[in-house]
This record gives C-alpha cells, structure tokens and sequence, in this order.
C-alpha cells in the first residue's frame, strides 16, 4: 500500500484521514501545515500528499509550489482536500502543482475513491 503526507491544521481532520487510510492498509504520516511537512518532505519521500488549502504558517497552494520544487516530489501526486469550491481556486492550485482537488466535508468513499484514482494514475 501507499505511504501518504496528510497535512491539515485542524487535528480532527487530521485523525480521520490517518484512520481511514491506515484502516485501508496505507501509511500515513501527519503534519498541521505546510512547514512542518516541508521539513519531513526534504528527508523523506511519500506516494501521494493530501493537503488541506487554508492553513497558517504555509498554506496549501505555496506548500504544493514548494514541493514540487524538490526532485524527489516533482512528479509524486498532490491532491488538494478543501472547502473551497470556486473554479478560480481549482486553476491557481492546478498552477502550483496539484494533481487533483477533494472537497470537503470528505467522508470515507470519497476519500478512498480519490485516494484510489490518484495513485492508479
């Protein structure tokens, strides 16, 4: 199964996303914003990388721009896991770097089936 970056300040989303996919054999790892997981991103390598879009310290947009500025990430898939809707958003992150978008609230099909098409990809 997969080794997956989930990254989310808020703790709760955090806990679920890490208790579904592991309950699904993945391998998660946690991070509350996108510093403290670009400094797991810099020794570390991951198959997919879940973030969330909105978060202090380093959002998801600059984190998903940074990411795919080191070669060990350039071509691992990043999806985008927001409340946000707007077709604006989806292109900028697009720009950045994002392989994908999943809406919240996520519930555990959508996120398996996300999860799923992305790394089949």
């Amino acid at each position: 199964m997969a080794h997956i970056l989930a990254v989310d300040d808020a703790k709760v989303i955090r806990m679920m996303v890490k208790n579904i996919l592991e309950s699904h054999g993945h391998t998660v790892t946690l991070a509350e914003d996108g510093r403290e997981a670009m400094i797991f991103a810099r020794d570390n390598d991951v198959d997919l990388v879940i973030t969330d879009l909105n978060m202090p310290n380093m959002g998801g947009m600059s984190f998903t721009a940074a990411l795919r500025n080191l070669d060990n990430y350039r071509y691992t898939p990043i999806l985008i896991m927001t409340t946000e809707d707007s077709e604006y958003k989806k292109k900028k992150a697009k720009g950045s770097g994002a392989t994908g978008w999943i809406q919240k609230p996520v519930n555990e099909e959508r996120l398996l089936r996300a999860v799923a098409k992305t790394l089949s990809k």
